[in-house]
């Protein structure tokens, strides 16, 4: 036999999941137009093209100015060679536009380091140093006239001095007097000088 229920209770026990229900389908709408609004597809939003992992994606070699040895357009120690995404890869290029790449479409612009450099040349600054290193030509050519005179009229500290600097130009220690880099070969042996400053990370050694 079933039971009476009164009016009262029966609205209220019928009201929860309707009530539920409602919000529940109000939360999965906001959710798609919010996804829909951020520009994101099956939950994922589409990635930059500069965000691309290795082997998604290949850049060309950089321009090199013959006389300077440095990447063009070099600005600021930086410079730009064009990347390419591999084919059917879907990303952001560098306009913001999210693109289906092919493989021969530009997809960002890559940063490299250059140098700074002023006419100065490596080769130059060792051979003036292993030859007239005693005549002080190497200091007076790298813009240090007062070392270079002193070398001049000492023959170069008894021979000693000329050493010393020839080891220390061999090596990219002495450079020019105005901080400039020596024009070395692009793809020829470089030395890069390593240092540690209060923004080096530094890892924590754990001893046995």
């Amino acid at each position: 036999m079933a039971a009476a229920v009164p009016a009262g209770q029966a609205s209220s026990a019928a009201g929860p999941p309707g009530f539920l229900r409602t919000v529940w389908l109000v939360t999965v709408a906001a959710g798609h137009w919010g996804a829909a609004a951020s520009g994101t597809v099956g939950g994922e939003e589409t990635s930059k093209c500069e965000d691309l992992r290795v082997g998604q994606y290949i850049c060309n070699d950089p321009k090199i100015n013959d006389a300077t040895q440095e990447p063009v357009n070099c600005t600021n120690y930086t410079a730009y060679v064009q990347c390419f995404p591999a084919p059917n890869i879907t990303c952001k290029d560098f306009s913001g536009n999210e693109t289906h790449f092919t493989g021969s479409e530009v997809g960002f612009l890559k940063p490299i380091s250059c140098r700074n450099v002023n006419g100065y040349s490596y080769k130059v600054a060792v051979a003036l140093s292993l030859f007239l290193g005693w005549l002080g030509a190497d200091r007076f050519y790298l813009g240090y006239p007062a070392l270079g005179l002193l070398k001049f009229c000492t023959v170069g500290f008894c021979g000693i001095g000329s050493l010393i600097d020839f080891v220390l130009i061999s090596m990219q220690i002495v450079g020019p007097s105005d901080g400039s880099s020596y024009i070395i070969d692009y793809y020829g042996t470089r030395l890069t000088r390593l240092s540690i400053t209060n923004e080096t990370f530094r890892k924590t050694q754990l001893y046995p």
